[in-house]
């Protein structure tokens, strides 16, 4: 990871909470100590985008898990970036692989929303997926590749887009992806950037990785040259949570709390 990009991890609730919940997450994240390099958001439900941002603490940041593309008008059921914002929020999940497989949003909607989104003045966070039968086909690259193409053409400034990389034959499946695998594709979206893009947005866009990343794998995964952090799912639910927004730093608080055990038996306490 480049010292010029922020770590960065979005735990996403998805459709798996209610107050009582949310308190209780709360609770958890407060208490916490978390790495203040890195930034840390929760994806919320839009029914709960205000309660939640209420209550957590103001260095934790909140997003929508989607929106539409355009600012009002009669679409029963979705939520416009200006109804977001007025929540209190400045972020928003767009592009989602749940979003593309089950509710089959077509690249075309999803660079609408993110050109919209960053015109309302929204952070995004941009998905791309990779399905178990586009690596079995070698298609990895093509995939993904023309994802990227149609995300770009909608972003306006890059240094407010988060581009999110799931590996969705690793979500839920009880196969995680090897950091050598992950780290390969990271670096396939940063070439694409590169080239076609630019450099600068190459060196400063921060690329995330979601596959079931957890508080056991998820130190190990923090050490990848082009990872800047984790869209994080189940794990967010839990204080498992924590660990993995202190990914990069663990190592620093295990020293801590060795010296400070020595401490206390040389003192015999």
């Amino acid at each position: 990871m480049s010292s010029l990009r922020k770590f960065f991890v979005i735990g996403n609730w998805k459709m798996n909470v209610n107050k009582t919940r949310i308190d209780n997450i709360v609770k958890f994240m407060t208490a916490a100590s978390l790495d203040p390099n890195t930034e840390a958001v929760v994806g919320c439900p839009s029914c709960y985008l205000s309660y939640a941002r209420h209550h957590l603490p103001s260095e934790i940041g909140v997003a929508a898990q989607n929106c539409y593309k355009v600012p009002s008008g009669n679409f029963s059921g979705e939520i416009s970036p200006a109804m977001i914002q007025d929540c209190g929020c400045e972020w928003v999940i767009l592009g989602h692989p749940e979003r593309r497989t089950i509710f089959n949003e077509p690249d075309e909607l999803i660079s609408e929303k993110v050109a919209h989104a960053q015109q309302a003045g929204m952070k995004v966070v941009a998905c791309v997926c990779e399905r178990k039968e586009d690596r079995d086909s070698n298609r990895t690259e093509e995939v993904l590749f023309r994802q990227m193409e149609t995300l770009a053409a909608s972003i306006s400034d890059w240094s407010r887009v988060v581009v999110a990389f799931e590996a969705l034959w690793a979500s839920g499946t009880g196969i995680l992806a090897t950091p050598a695998q992950v780290q390969e594709v990271l670096a396939k979206l940063r070439y694409w950037l590169r080239h076609n893009v630019s450099q600068e947005v190459a060196n400063a866009t921060r690329i995330i990785y979601a596959g079931s990343v957890s508080s056991g794998n998820c130190q190990e995964l923090a050490k990848l040259k082009d990872l800047d952090g984790f869209l994080v799912g189940s794990a967010a639910l839990k204080p498992d949570i924590v660990d993995i927004i202190n990914s990069r730093s663990t190592h620093v608080s295990r020293l801590i709390n060795i010296f400070s055990s020595h401490e206390r038996l040389s003192k015999g306490v």
